[in-house]
């Protein structure tokens, strides 16, 4: 192990060990809690050229992050050492480095804070503004700088916001903004009384790059940019009891942004939805649509990939848990789509001829997403305003599920939970070729508890389709033993797996194998401690996290995962 890592293991390993979960009394009203965590994830990776590992050059790769933070009544401080000098297969060449890029302190009073450092923040549901770190995804596009919060007046807070953005090891683009919100219920007795709320917002988001990048709409002229992108949001959220609805529009300023269908058009950006919810005990219904034109927001025009978004733009697709229900995630197209989704959950009643003995739950999931249509002007090159959008009318399909799911208590110890999916995914839109897949995807789980101690967990998977490597299989048995340790072991494989050159590549000259992907671990927990421990292989694929994806090559290997939070 290099002198660097022993260093940075070195360093956080004491700070965990000396830091623990504890008060200092200072005081009265300045007591001060410590908390922070620790978390490393490490790869001893092995060469497979049938699942196409590709070579290292690392022996052992490592991702890890060790915060403190120390809280009291008036000021709040934190700090995150990151050592990602050998990381995991798949981050950007630019996520390697270590160092301290995260650290701020924070004063509050009673009706305000101040933020100086590196904060995250979203306004509204993050059209114009959403920093957030996603460990998996190797996102943290913090801000490095000032935040101020106050709250006025009863039902009024208003934020104010100043940065640089985080890429990597660097910081990029200026952004400010304010963000403006109304809670007009708090100002009438006559709703508070009969349980209406009513939210109104808005937003503004300024995008200052000073960055000098040459970039030429042909061989002899070169783009006039403009330094500054403006962006605005507004929202209004009304609930009721159960019932709830939530407006949003947001628009940005010609915009020039790297894009692969249309690069570096002078258009301005556009998102809207709706989404309505309604809840009562044992049902609910969720309906929301939302439009995106051209809203590929980031904080460095030529940037590509899952760095430099100031935005968030969410997919209308459940998140799946299940291995083969994910293996085809949609990622949102930022240059633009339509988007729907319907979710009703109900919930069977005990002693009822569908509820049988214990209950039964089912939810059944709809979501659809496709193009908007482009009528193309000037042949849409840069530096043109690239296309028309009639705002009602769309184009080819990207993404569509059906999905319903039913949760049944069988006996007092045995839990079984099924599921169908049936899945159209247009690879060529997301990953860039591959056509429509359409797929049917069942799944079986089942859990069964032996005991106060001893639990057993069971998946049985099943994916059909005729396109891309046709259909796979997926098993898994999960034994957990209370209060400290939990065994696994999974499979999952199917019949026309490709053959890989040490590059990566497909070797089209052997034609296809079968190929098991067999994982085995084991968890051992005690307290704060988590230790997991285990070997095996993984396809490659896309990990993906809110409409955001990463691509993850096939790997092969020892795994070892640590985390310790106090």
């Amino acid at each position: 192990m290099n002198k660097k890592l022993t260093l940075a293991l070195a360093a956080l390993t004491l700070s965990a060990a000396t830091a623990g979960a504890q008060t200092i009394k200072v005081a009265k009203d300045y007591d001060v809690q410590i908390t922070g965590s620790l978390q490393t994830d490490f790869l001893v990776p092995q060469e497979d050229n049938k699942i196409g590992t590709g070579t290292y050059d690392d022996k052992v790769l490592n991702n890890t992050y060790a915060e403190v933070h120390a809280l009291s009544k008036y000021v709040d401080a934190g700090v995150r050492l990151e050592y990602l000098d050998h990381p995991l297969p798949g981050f950007d060449k630019d996520f390697k480095g270590w160092g301290v890029p995260f650290y701020y302190i924070k004063g509050k009073l009673k009706n305000a804070e101040l933020t100086l450092g590196n904060f995250y923040e979203q306004f509204g549901s993050g059209f114009i503004l959403r920093t957030y770190e996603e460990r998996s995804l190797g996102i943290d596009n913090s801000l490095l700088g000032g935040r101020v919060m106050v709250r006025p007046f009863k039902g009024v807070q208003a934020k104010v916001i100043v940065g640089t953005q985080r890429r990597y090891w660097d910081t990029q683009s200026l952004i400010g903004g304010a963000d403006l919100e109304l809670s007009v219920s708090e100002w009438s007795q006559k709703m508070q009384q009969s349980g209406t709320n009513l939210t109104l917002g808005a937003s503004w988001v300024v995008n200052h790059q000073h960055q000098k990048e040459d970039v030429f709409a042909d061989a002899t002229h070169k783009l006039r940019f403009v330094e500054n992108t403006n962006a605005f949001d507004v929202r209004a959220n009304f609930q009721k009891g159960g019932f709830s609805v939530l407006g949003e529009y947001a628009q940005k300023t010609e915009d020039p942004t790297f894009d692969k269908n249309f690069p570096y058009i002078y258009r301005k950006g556009y998102v809207t939805m709706l989404s309505t919810s309604y809840s009562q005990r044992g049902m609910s219904i969720l309906l929301q649509a939302k439009r995106s034109d051209n809203m590929n927001f980031r904080s460095r025009r030529t940037e590509s990939g899952t760095a430099g978004f100031i935005n968030h733009l969410p997919a209308f697709a459940m998140q799946q848990t299940y291995a083969l229900a994910s293996l085809y995630p949609y990622a949102t197209q930022p240059n633009g789509e339509w988007a729907y989704q319907a979710e009703l959950g109900y919930k069977f009643n005990r002693k009822t001829f569908l509820g049988g003995k214990y209950g039964t739950s089912v939810k059944l999931n709809f979501s659809h997403i496709r193009a908007i249509e482009k009528n193309v002007h000037n042949g849409g090159t840069p530096g043109t305003d690239g296309y028309g959008s009639p705002f009602w009318k769309s184009g080819e399909k990207y993404y569509q599920d059906i999905n319903v799911q039913i949760e049944k208590k069988l006996t007092k110890d045995f839990k079984l939970n099924l599921m169908y999916m049936n899945q159209y995914y247009n690879k060529t839109v997301v990953e860039g070729e591959g056509g429509m897949i359409h797929s049917d995807i069942f799944v079986a789980e089942g859990k069964y508890r032996f005991n106060k101690k001893i639990t057993l967990r069971g998946e049985a998977q099943y994916l059909s389709t005729k396109e891309d490597q046709g259909d796979w299989w997926f098993g898994l048995l999960e034994l957990s033993v209370l209060p400290n340790f939990m065994f696994t072991i999974s499979d999952q494989y199917n019949g026309a797996e490709h053959y890989y050159t040490s590059t990566g590549s497909i070797d089209e000259t052997k034609g296809t194998h079968v190929e098991h992907y067999i994982n085995g671990s084991v968890t051992f927990t005690h307290g704060a401690h988590r230790l997991q421990v285990g070997y095996g292989k993984t396809r490659a694929g896309y990990n993906c996290s809110g409409g955001v994806c990463r691509y993850v090559p096939a790997s092969k290997g020892v795994t070892v995962s640590y985390n310790y939070n106090f």
